[in-house]
């Protein structure tokens, strides 16, 4: 018999990519991979890996139902970041999901976030947190046979990208934020392994498909915790802690909304109030954990 299919969104990017990679590893499903350009060169890769490789383009809402079609599973994460997508995020998420029932979708997993504009109580909007929250009511709406909301954690791998450290005025290199060092409130990890979560998500329909909410991240730290950790491993990094205003004024895309999220962070903590509840239920369903901060950086930030 053929192997049920996952079709998974986001193929070619950093959750996407984790989800596929661990459905090619566990082999219980067939992957399908939903990407905007199939003749990438990722794509390819992961067309010669057995996949089989789907357009799925929000600037081309009629590709996306197709692009579902006969899949029993979906995995579906929107990207705030890419230019390459012209609507918002609560706009691309409630396409896929319509699509995906109307597609015949029997269990669907959507990567969301906090909504921290409710959290908060109108304080903080945190649009790439809160414009993937709202897609929650539309699954919630749409009556999918089994349904999973799972939240990924503050990456690692922003430390390569756009929160790199940078030159500090005494020539060193760090960070400088519009927040506390030492407030313990960043639940950080891998999101490659959000593939390992997804995949026993959806091996556990009848666990995990009834709405629940699962969170995935390796640990909860502060700014100073991860520095330490990374001067142990031979790099001399820094943090400056400054004002709402000035951070605000500095002359990058996104000063502000990265500002936003940080004070959110401070008062609320990254996955807001529900963490434990939610944590603990990814534990359960992935006892084996993730790979520690410590473990990650000493591999992907030589000295």
């Amino acid at each position: 018999m053929a192997k049920q299919l996952i079709a998974v969104m986001g193929a070619t990017g950093t959750q996407g990519g984790g989800v596929i990679e661990e459905l090619l590893a566990r082999q219980q499903f067939g992957v399908r991979v939903l990407t905007r350009n199939p003749e990438s060169d990722k794509a390819k890769a992961l067309q010669a890996k057995g996949c089989e490789v789907v357009q799925a383009d929000f600037t081309k809402p009629e590709t996306l139902e197709p692009a579902f079609k006969n899949a029993y599973g979906a995995f579906v994460v929107t990207n705030f970041w890419d230019p390459g997508t012209m609507a918002s995020e609560t706009a691309q998420g409630t396409l896929a999901v319509k699509a995906a029932k109307a597609a015949g979708v029997q269990h669907l997993v959507w990567s969301t976030l906090p909504n921290c504009k409710e959290i908060s109580k109108g304080k903080y909007e945190v649009i790439h947190f809160t414009g993937k929250a709202l897609v929650d009511a539309e699954v919630k709406a749409a009556s999918f046979p089994y349904y999973t909301f799972v939240e990924a954690p503050m990456y690692f791998q922003n430390f390569l990208g756009m929160m790199a450290p940078q030159p500090m005025e005494d020539g060193g290199k760090g960070w400088t934020m519009p927040m506390n060092p030492a407030a313990k409130v960043l639940h950080i990890g891998d999101p490659v392994e959000m593939g390992k979560l997804a995949a026993r998500v959806f091996e556990h329909p009848t666990t995990v498909g009834t709405g629940k909410y699962l969170a995935q991240a390796s640990e909860l730290s502060s700014w100073q915790e991860m520095i330490d950790t990374l001067n142990v491993q031979g790099h001399h990094f820094q943090f400056k802690q400054v004002p709402n205003e000035v951070f605000d004024a500095f002359p990058f895309p996104g000063a502000a909304e990265l500002r936003e999220m940080m004070n959110y962070f401070e008062d609320y903590t990254y996955f807001g109030p529900e963490a434990d509840h939610m944590l603990a239920l990814a534990r359960e369903l992935y006892p084996e954990g993730f790979t520690p901060f410590a473990i990650w950086a000493k591999a992907q930030m030589a000295t």
